[in-house]
């Protein structure tokens, strides 16, 4: 089976009225004012699926300022997993700023089928996940069983549309507060399994897991033959960052890396099964 755990879906209505969120939310209008900046839709998403061979795809939310504009895409992709047959994997978006209006909004997608939060991006929201408000979202993950999944911002200096999200630093004091809850980091989180080159070294918090997106963008695929390695085998998690990079390109970046047999099947999708809770729990 083949799990892809990063892509990204808007309602159409985003798409048809684009020029209007640029105007409305910088997040947005950092990532997408470029007319090469893809928008895609749930139908977009399955006929890449189709494409590409897989099986399932964990659908994420957008890390919008305004609440409101939270629900509607909350909604959207409510709906859009619950037509999908299970190939679609619902993380709903929220922004812990809006305090409790948050809350009932995560207590709201969980009982609506939600699998996790994500792509949070507090730095990008306005709130600090150091603070109340991070307490506050390890809570309510454990409450709901949800994973959560963090744009994780590499150290370095280089810099594009949507680098900013989480420092990397951030990340980990979050992972050291927030046992029990299963944590996803975008982008090799950040860089973290790469952080030390000795393998031994490379022992990563309990409930912390890593995604490829964007993995052609940002690091050399071969890097993850050496990661198989290390005690993060079972933590990576295939990821494309669809519609950004597609489908096809990112399974054969990661087929190319240089992994065997059995830890390609890991990343492909064993990990991200053995992470997934059972729908409906």
């Amino acid at each position: 089976m083949i799990i892809d755990f990063h892509t990204h879906i808007f309602p159409p209505d985003v798409r048809e009225r684009r020029e209007e969120h640029l105007r409305r939310d910088p997040t947005f209008a950092e990532m997408y004012a470029s007319a090469r900046a893809k928008v895609a839709t749930a139908e977009d998403l399955l006929r890449s699926m189709d494409e590409a061979g897989v099986d399932a795809s964990v659908a994420l939310g957008f890390a919008w300022r305004d609440h409101e504009d939270c629900l509607r895409h909350n909604d959207y992709l409510l709906e859009a997993a619950a037509r999908s047959g299970g190939r679609i994997v619902p993380f709903c978006t929220v922004n812990l700023a809006a305090g409790e209006a948050a809350a009932a909004e995560v207590e709201r997608c969980a009982r609506a089928g939600a699998r996790g939060l994500g792509e949070l991006r507090p730095e990008s929201q306005g709130w600090d996940l150091d603070g109340e408000a991070g307490d506050l979202l390890a809570g309510l993950a454990r409450q709901h069983n949800l994973i959560l999944l963090f744009h994780v911002t590499e150290p370095g200096e280089r810099d594009y549309p949507g680098r900013q999200g989480l420092s990397l630093d951030s990340f980990r004091r979050f992972l050291a507060c927030s046992r029990g809850v299963a944590v996803v980091g975008a982008h090799l989180a950040g860089g973290l399994p790469l952080g030390d080159r000795a393998p031994a070294a490379r022992r990563p918090p309990a409930n912390v897991y890593a995604d490829t997106a964007a993995l052609r963008l940002l690091y050399q695929p071969q890097l993850l033959a050496p990661l198989a390695n290390t005690a993060w085998a079972g933590r990576l998690l295939f990821g494309s960052d669809f519609p950004l990079v597609s489908q096809a390109a990112a399974l054969a970046d990661v087929r190319a890396s240089g992994l065997d047999a059995a830890a390609l099947a890991r990343v492909l999708g064993g990990n991200a099964a053995r992470l997934l809770p059972p729908a409906g729990r």
